[in-house]
């Protein structure tokens, strides 16, 4: 029985639409990957260290089924981001393509490099907006209900296209 991941998109480099839309393809060409749902496509305000000047990125979310291990589904999603030119320079930095998993089935991990559910997930309205647009009666692992953690949240700098 496959998997329902959620997993964020988002870019801000070398047009960010046609980066999400490469995305999306490559990952449902992915043999152990299959796109269930999409949202709509965001536009935010960069998060940035010291004010850094950055373009706005454009977000999206997708519902995923795979047959994939947590690991191996974030190697896969490496080797995507990788291929469309991610360079890992600067934490925050401005990116060609950034793939997060946000929630893995009810799964609750830690290792080195994972966490699930995805820690910052709460505080970027530009991931939970578009992850209530797929599914408004979500109940995240540890953080209870999607639509009670919307309502802490700002549309503040963000913007459906």
């Amino acid at each position: 029985m496959p998997s329902i991941v959620y997993i964020a998109l988002g870019s801000n480099l070398n047009n960010p639409k046609q980066q999400i839309e490469s995305a999306y393809q490559q990952i449902n060409q992915h043999a152990d990957i299959k796109i269930l749902n999409t949202s709509s496509l965001y536009q935010s305000e960069a998060l940035t260290l010291d004010n850094e000047q950055q373009p706005d990125y454009i977000n999206s979310v997708i519902q995923v089924a795979t047959s994939l291990s947590p690991e191996n589904l974030l190697i896969a999603l490496h080797e995507i981001e990788n291929s469309q030119g991610r360079v890992r320079a600067q934490k925050w930095g401005a990116r060609t393509l950034d793939l997060d998993i946000l929630l893995y089935d009810n799964l609750e991990l830690t290792t080195d490099n994972l966490i699930i559910p995805h820690p910052e997930m709460v505080n970027r309205n530009f991931v939970l907006v578009p992850l209530s647009e797929i599914n408004p009666e979500l109940e995240l692992p540890k953080l209870g209900p999607l639509k009670f953690l919307l309502k802490k949240l700002s549309w503040e700098g963000l913007k459906k296209i």
